[in-house]
């Protein structure tokens, strides 16, 4: 025993001297279990107390986030290399935190989960708890930590769509989404053991990995990763990975879908990027190829913009249309994956900061038809453009931006994405680049189709049934209203981010 006290001296040194750079954290350890007592003695429907401290924490993590990325220059390898904190990390951190302050404000002006027997407390307890879950996902530097990170959002995640399970489609997303989300973590793990067997190593930061790999036969390697790559697939929802999206996100409440389709997908590049890096790096010094990423992930992403936009025309749902959309627009971001050192991960920093505030106004404005109209078919939509003056008009603003026209944000954002993809094209003058481009292209006019669908009904088709004059604001419809200003702000300055 006492040969080992030296190790474990210095390993708690390293530990005590890491604590400092994972404040953010560990604010929301304090919030969530602040949450807890909040919840136990001061129970309610409306849970006043418990949405305050969730909102309270998730600020001063995002704060604390902010201020390190003041003082944070180079990456920052902490407790034996689990993590690793850079300024790649904090900008995906203030993402989550930013997209996490707006479910929280979704879900305090959304009436059903308000009126439900059980309140909602619990959900505003997993706020903190699927927060400290994505943060690590950000930072995650061996495969471990990728696992209990991918985790810890994966079971936040499913207790979130099971919240309410009053109706049978939501009983079903949950069920659905479980299990798939099992099937995909069981393959993932099982990957990722073979990648400890051929290299002895789980540090993806450990060159000695990629070295290890490039020895064993090229057929083990590609079954180890491309088994590694169905957990962080499942999470980005690309193709084949995709079937579970459109009917959970369909069944799951509403703020929840748009919690789901913004901040884990989001999460998901963030792993990805952790884990294509040491390949990447390995290849431009020895010039020695593990796995053929490229080819792979452009595959993947020209067949994940086809189906997502083709399969969105035919939606009437507004949900599932929307769950396609952002099926759509993961294989558009995965372009700037292909393109990771022509400023790709700058590119995807600022689209899905502009994604994020495009997706949730989206669904927010989706919740608003459906609570105050009582209407989620698209079709149904005919006249509302005279009776939700406001929110239609952000919709329509929201819709353009989704598709990636001036002068908004989403056109700035895709733009980034292009240039950094035809930046990669004049390098390599790689033919498959060229087709993800043509494709991108192609499948942003597809979007036209059926985002349009939604202000051709509202305002060029007349309602089948009597509408109100008007329906007054709420805080919701002014959140939605900031979150527009803020996309056409961003398309009109965009150095503001940039």
């Amino acid at each position: 025993m006492n040969e080992y006290l030296p190790y474990l001296s210095e390993l708690l040194s390293e530990a005590l001297s890491g604590i400092f750079f994972i404040l953010p954290e560990i604010a929301l350890v304090i919030a969530f279990l602040l949450v807890i007592v909040a919840d136990l003695f001061f129970p309610g429907k409306s849970s006043k107390n418990s949405y305050g401290i969730a909102l309270t924490g998730i600020i001063i993590s995002a704060v604390t986030s902010y201020q390190q990325s003041l003082s944070v220059e180079k990456g920052m390898s902490l407790f034996s290399g689990s993590i690793v904190l850079d300024k790649v990390a904090i900008s995906f951190k203030l993402i989550f935190a930013f997209v996490t302050v707006l479910f929280a404000v979704f879900i305090r002006g959304n009436s059903s989960l308000k009126k439900h027997n059980k309140g909602v407390g619990d959900l505003y307890m997993l706020l903190p708890a699927v927060l400290i879950g994505l943060n690590m996902m950000s930072m995650a530097s061996n495969l471990l930590m990728v696992y209990i990170s991918i985790e810890m959002v994966s079971i936040a995640s499913y207790l979130m769509v099971g919240y309410v399970s009053g109706e049978n489609k939501q009983t079903e997303a949950s069920m659905k989404y479980a299990l798939f989300g099992s099937a995909c973590s069981a393959i993932m793990l099982y990957g990722m053991s073979l990648l400890y067997g051929f290299t002895g190593t789980i540090s993806l930061s450990d060159g000695n990995m990629i070295a290890q790999l490039s020895h064993i036969a090229e057929p083990p390697t590609a079954l180890a990763i491309l088994l590694t790559l169905v957990g962080i697939g499942f999470k980005l929802s690309f193709v084949p990975l995709h079937f579970w999206s459109p009917d959970v996100y369909q069944g799951a409440p509403t703020p929840v879908t748009a919690f789901l389709s913004t901040a884990p997908k989001i999460a998901g590049f963030a792993i990805l990027i952790r884990f294509l890096v040491p390949f990447y790096g390995y290849k431009a010094a020895t010039g020695v190829q593990v796995f053929d990423f490229e080819t792979t992930i452009t595959v993947i992403a020209i067949v994940t913009m086809i189906l997502g936009n083709f399969a969105a025309i035919w939606q009437n749902n507004i949900k599932r249309m929307l769950a396609y959309s952002s099926i759509a627009h993961t294989g558009f971001a995965l372009m700037a994956i292909v393109a990771i050192y022509q400023n790709g991960i700058r590119s995807l920093i600022f689209y899905f900061t502009v994604y994020a505030l495009m997706n949730m106004a989206a669904f927010m404005i989706a919740d608003q038809v459906e609570q105050k109209a009582g209407v989620d078919d698209v079709r149904k939509y005919k006249g509302l453009g005279k009776f939700l003056k406001i929110e239609i008009l952000c919709f329509v603003v929201i819709l353009v931006s989704l598709t990636g026209l001036p002068p908004t944000g989403g056109f700035i954002a895709k733009l980034f994405i292009f240039t950094s993809a035809f930046e990669k094209y004049q390098s390599s003058g790689s033919t498959w680049v060229l087709s993800l481009l043509i494709t991108g292209a192609i499948t942003t006019v597809v979007s036209l189709f059926y985002y349009f669908k939604i202000p051709l009904n509202a305002y060029l088709r007349e309602s089948d049934r009597e509408l109100p004059v008007s329906v007054p604001m709420n805080f919701i419809s002014y959140v939605i209203l900031a979150l527009t200003i803020l996309v056409l702000i961003l398309g009109l300055f965009p150095s503001i981010l940039a």
